[in-house]
């Protein structure tokens, strides 16, 4: 087998018993298999380590996403998503076969959906920002999707659309409890929040923090007074990331409010620091 450089365990799909066909000749393996594609039907999935509801939440998926289906097994699925590249573990019946076709996705924190076209009517869903789904008509103000129920047209941008400002997306999520692994207003982490909020703006980048410092922008020096930052900025530590809201004030996901908060810059990366958990590792400019 030729040799190769040390794969991403996070971002390859590959086990000693199992890898995907493509990388066949790449990653030693017992078999390897094509995969099938799917796509989430459920409002939210959480994607594991491994196949245990005991195992540590690495991301999340959200509704109308595609994944690749590589194995299932006693009620659990193994998969990539689409979107990120991400590997693991999650609930099976939360995958409908085929790939999903969205036309639009949800722009706003959270939305219902209605079995009919009434907000009167009982709800019998709803869907997080992000969300993507398919258009298949209108009634009054609101938008039918083809898997069923009727959502406020209103909260929905074509998938085309671009938001302006990135740093705008994250500020709505401020008060969103912190999780770890969560990719949504019901519960969101430091890096989750940052992908979320440039997928909005057109921007793909990866799930964690050190894949988004090694991806992400232009580096901008570390220094005592860090007067140079500027909206929109990223700042970086070990395990950690923040978006400056202005030259002075950091928005982040955080487990010391365990919330999504804004905090002076200066006073974050002191108690980052007594903590013990470092200094700025990076400063990125998108």
């Amino acid at each position: 087998m030729t040799s190769h450089p040390t794969r991403d365990p996070r971002l390859t799909p590959a086990r000693p018993d199992l890898a995907a066909a493509q990388l066949r000749g790449q990653v030693a393996a017992q078999r390897y298999v094509e995969g099938r594609p799917m796509h989430l039907r459920v409002e939210i999935a959480d994607l594991r380590r491994a196949p245990s509801l005991e195992s540590p939440i690495d991301t999340q998926i959200l509704f109308g996403e595609t994944v690749t289906l590589y194995d299932e097994d006693e009620g659990w699925a193994w998969v990539q998503l689409m979107s990120d590249s991400y590997v693991g573990y999650m609930s099976r019946e939360a995958l409908a076969e085929g790939p999903a076709a969205p036309t639009h996705r949800i722009k706003v924190n959270r939305t219902f959906i209605y079995p009919a076209a009434n907000m009167k009517q009982p709800i019998v869903g709803a869907l997080t920002r992000g969300a993507r789904v398919a258009v298949a008509g209108e009634t009054g103000d609101f938008a039918q999707i083809d898997s069923g129920g009727f959502v406020f047209a209103g909260h929905l941008d074509m998938l085309a659309t671009r938001a302006p400002d990135f740093v705008a997306v994250a500020e709505d999520f401020v008060g969103s409890p912190y999780l770890w692994g969560g990719k949504s207003s019901l519960g969101i982490d430091c890096s989750g929040l940052v992908q979320v909020a440039l997928a909005e703006a057109g921007i793909a980048v990866p799930r964690d923090t050190d894949l988004q410092q090694a991806a992400l922008g232009e580096s901008l020096p570390i220094d005592t007074a860090l007067g140079h930052l500027r909206r929109g900025d990223l700042v970086f530590w070990k395990g950690h990331v923040g978006v400056m809201r202005d030259p002075e004030i950091l928005l982040h996901a955080n487990g010391h409010h365990m919330l999504v908060a804004f905090e002076p810059l200066a006073e974050a990366r002191a108690r980052i620091r007594e903590k013990g958990a470092g200094e700025i590792t990076a400063i990125k400019r998108i």
